[in-house]
C-alpha cells in the first residue's frame, strides 16, 4: 500500500478531502482514495455530477498517506474499488 500512488478528491473552495462515514452512529471519518485518476472522475460526475467541477484530482504517494490522515483528522482509509455503484473497502489505519 505504502509503494502505490493514489488518488484524491479534494475541495477547491476550501481543500478539504473528501471523505465517507461509513458508520452513521460513528463520528469517524475515512478519506477516500482512487488506484486510477479516472475512477475519481467517475465517482464525481456519478454521484455528485452537479458539483463535479468544484472538486480536483490529485495524486498522493502510499508513503505520504500517514501524515495526511494524522493532519486532517481522518481515521482510516477508504478505497473505492468501484466508483460507480460504488464498492469502498475501508480500512482503519
Amino acid at each position: 500500500m505504502f509503494s502505490e500512488t493514489f488518488y484524491l478528491v479534494r475541495s477547491q473552495a476550501d481543500g478539504r478531502h473528501l471523505g465517507a462515514h461509513p458508520n452513521p452512529d460513528d463520528t469517524s471519518t475515512y478519506l477516500l482514495l482512487f488506484k486510477e485518476r479516472f475512477d475519481a472522475l467517475s465517482y464525481l460526475n456519478t454521484h455528485a455530477g452537479d458539483l463535479a467541477n468544484r472538486f480536483g484530482v490529485e495524486s498522493i504517494p502510499g508513503s505520504q498517506l500517514g501524515g495526511l490522515l494524522k493532519r486532517w483528522g481522518f481515521q482510516g482509509v477508504g478505497i473505492v474499488t468501484d466508483a460507480l455503484i460504488p464498492i469502498i473497502e475501508f480500512l482503519k489505519i
